[in-house]
């Protein structure tokens, strides 16, 4: 760093001294191409420099966790919408007109008969009052209003960061990635709500709800995007401690891999439970009832369709993923034991593994209580911490060099 901005100085010097020659020799036409070089150099030297200084590094990163940490909120109010019931309270979509609530009793009535047309009103809230209606409209107004905010903390800043030169070249294409995928977030969004609104999808429930493939896919985008964001906060933040390579580091680094991994894979698969409100199916642990595998796992045929559509089969693979992915973490402890780790690397390592002995005890809780709202919201938290912690995790690995 420090040879090439002697550089970029010394070449610097010489285009002044240059064009100062020029300039007292008084040519019009050599002036105006000194000019341009001089400008074109002089813009591009300085966009590199400031992209890879320390401040700008520092900015970018705190810029990307500050996004992450809203797009983790999101997940959590995303969480407390569909517990609460409230996702499908606003039945159209619209970017600006949306975003202005009723305000007078008869907008309110306008909207409850909206409301009242559509499935869930008809087949399960028949009795309801507008005073209750007025709650779970207010959360699912938020929830989307919320997601507004997400966008802006993102679009806004990135086009002043992009302009003034602090995002690298590397960079660049990431935040277009980024803010393609918060746009699609969105439009899933209002897709995985439409597929509770339809008259001709919920004929056949007693209890209208979203697609649980759908929102396996809303709550799957969300984690991507914020191991994205977060990943790549880290990456400008923290300093890189590169590690020897050895062996039974290897073998760790293996472990720490599949644990960050099958979390998200569990994470997603809550979302089917969720979806499909399997966790009020069997509530007991470990046994399903007083048996270890219960009868209607293989209820649907085909039998693929159980995976996805049969609430006891979505908290049985829940369970097992859980299980998998608390032993995954267990293990990668005990390989990281005699290991030398640096001291970020060790934290790390403890906080996963502290993490995951946490998420086992709460989802655990939310089956035998019958899935409290509270508790429930933060047992989905709960993924995205481990999440988050075992990103950590690998970033903190990612420097040891494997040789080829």
């Amino acid at each position: 760093m420090f040879q090439r901005i002697v550089t970029n100085h010394s070449i610097r010097n010489a285009v002044t001294n240059i064009s100062k020659r020029v300039y007292q020799q008084h040519n019009p036409v050599a002036k105006n191409i000194v000019q341009n070089v001089r400008k074109k150099f002089m813009s591009g030297t300085t966009a590199t420099t400031l992209a890879e200084t320390p401040r700008a590094k520092k900015i970018v990163g705190y810029w990307l966790l500050g996004c992450s940490g809203s797009v983790a909120g999101a997940v959590v109010l995303g969480g407390v919408t569909r517990l609460t019931k409230s996702g499908l309270s606003m039945t159209d979509w619209h970017l600006i007109k949306g975003m202005r609530p009723p305000r007078s009793e008869e907008e309110w009535l306008k909207e409850f008969a909206r409301y009242q047309a559509f499935p869930e009103f008809k087949l399960a809230r028949a009795d309801m009052t507008l005073g209750e209606f007025k709650l779970i409209f207010y959360m699912e107004w938020f929830h989307r209003m919320y997601g507004r905010f997400v966008g802006l903390a993102f679009y806004l800043p990135a086009a002043y960061l992009w302009k003034k030169g602090y995002l690298t070249k590397a960079m660049k294409p990431r935040v277009i990635v980024f803010g393609s995928l918060i746009l699609a977030q969105g439009l899933i969004g209002w897709f995985m709500v439409r597929s509770g609104l339809d008259e001709q999808t919920m004929a056949n429930t007693n209890e209208p709800r979203v697609s649980q493939y759908r929102l396996a896919m809303h709550l799957g985008m969300a984690f991507t995007v914020f191991s994205g964001l977060f990943y790549n906060a880290l990456s400008h933040l923290l300093k890189e401690n590169p590690l020897q390579y050895t062996k039974k580091l290897g073998q760790m680094k293996k472990f720490a891999h599949s644990s960050m991994a099958l979390t998200f894979i569990t994470a997603v698969s809550g979302a089917f439970v969720a979806g499909l409100e399997a966790g009020l199916v069997y509530n007991s642990f470990p046994k399903f009832a007083d048996r270890w595998i219960p009868s209607d796992i293989a209820a649907i045929n085909p039998w693929w369709r159980n995976m996805f559509e049969n609430p006891t089969t979505t908290q049985f693979n829940h369970r097992l993923l859980g299980i998998a992915t608390f032993s995954t973490i267990a293990a990668t402890m005990y390989l990281s034991s005699p290991l030398a780790l640096p001291h970020r690397a060790r934290l790390a390592m403890n906080c996963v593994m502290g993490m995951a002995c946490l998420q086992v005890g709460l989802g655990i809780s939310t089956l035998l209580l019958y899935v409290p709202t509270a508790l429930a919201a933060t047992h989905q938290f709960g993924s995205l911490t481990l999440l988050s912690l075992a990103i950590w995790l690998n970033y903190e690995l990612k420097t040891a060099k494997i040789p080829k």
